[in-house]
């Protein structure tokens, strides 16, 4: 990999060319993309953007940006009012970002799925390919919960030419699974199609911080190693065209700087997806340390502390991984009651 240990200069552009390093703004709502999204893509900020059920909830219910057109989709279904605006905004957000999708700087956009599907690979297959055809762009990403259903959605998806975002992966067997996945599907389709693994990280601090803090073991850092674990796994599989996504890359805890899990998790061939706040915390800090990749034996190190004072770390990775499926699911329910 090659980068790790040294200091990269911003150069004002938070993709970092030599490093193959993106950001993409874990943000959409209607007024931003018409404003200070084009700002941060002018000022070579950002590269690329997210979407998930709980960022379109926030959006779709606080901005009145909203108003005029579910005035207008009065007498549709819950769920069509919400493709409808999903599909607006997210076409929009394409738009804006085709020129660096032209000229091979990400330019991506993802749109999620209906989580409620998560368990049923047909559905999800025909909802992916749905919403891929009607956005009609190429720089949109499908993104596909890791379930086992999941999995094969993510395939056949593939194999279609349609790039995948493989979301809330909190394990290492989740990602090769993705892996596989994706590999199975490029190999029917017959040539690269990208994608990204997205690995989420502050959720896991936020469940063992305290507990860590009562027993004196480190804080703050699981989340960056188990992270750290699944980029080394990813990075050793060498799909073409897949990277490793850091997700949940925004601070909760006041004692930590805003930009905390961008750099911790700053690596070669990777992507950091944030909030808005965060990225900007990270675009003012004027050096860029590589923080990837840690060692096993370190990552190891930290978790066999973790075992030592009765945490079961699996248990809560699958804790985590049942929470952020069901945090989806209340996010999209809270939408279409609200619609």
């Amino acid at each position: 990999m090659g980068y790790n240990s040294q200091n990269l200069k911003d150069r004002g552009n938070m993709y970092i060319e030599d490093l193959k390093f993106s950001l993409w703004a874990d943000f959409i709502e209607r007024d931003y993309l018409d404003h200070e999204f084009k700002d941060l893509i002018h000022q070579k900020i950002i590269n690329g953007a997210t979407s998930n059920p709980s960022i379109f909830k926030n959006a779709i219910l606080s901005s009145p940006a909203y108003k005029e057109q579910l005035l207008a989709l009065a007498g549709l279904s819950p769920k069509e009012k919400y493709e409808a605006v999903a599909i607006y905004d997210i076409s929009k957000a394409a738009d804006i970002l085709k020129p660096l999708y032209d000229s091979g700087d990400d330019g991506y956009v993802s749109i999620e799925v209906d989580p409620f599907l998560c368990d049923d690979s047909e559905a999800t297959i025909l909802e992916g390919k749905r919403l891929f055809s009607t956005i009609d762009r190429k720089n949109v990403m499908i993104k596909v919960p890791a379930t086992q259903a999941g999995y094969e959605a993510m395939e056949a998806l593939i194999a279609s030419g349609i790039p995948v975002n493989a979301t809330l992966i909190f394990s290492k067997a989740q990602a090769i699974s993705c892996a596989k996945a994706f590999e199975a599907g490029m190999k029917k389709h017959g040539s690269k199609v990208d994608t990204v693994i997205s690995i989420f990280v502050s959720r896991i601090d936020r469940a063992l911080d305290a507990k860590l803090a009562q027993s004196g073991v480190a804080v703050s850092l699981a989340g960056i190693y188990n992270s750290a674990a699944i980029y080394n796994t990813i990075e050793s599989m060498a799909v073409h065209g897949c990277r490793a996504l850091f997700a949940s890359t925004g601070v909760k805890d006041d004692s930590l700087p805003a930009d905390y899990y961008i750099q911790k998790l700053l690596a070669y061939n990777s992507i950091n997806t944030a909030p808005i706040d965060t990225i900007k915390a990270f675009h003012l800090s004027s050096i860029k340390t590589v923080a990837l990749p840690i060692s096993d034996e370190v990552i190891q190190q930290h978790f066999r502390a973790i075992k030592e004072i009765g945490i079961d770390f699996d248990a809560v990775i699958a804790k985590q991984i049942a929470d952020g499926i069901d945090a989806f699911k209340d996010a999209f329910r809270d939408i279409l009651e609200s619609l």
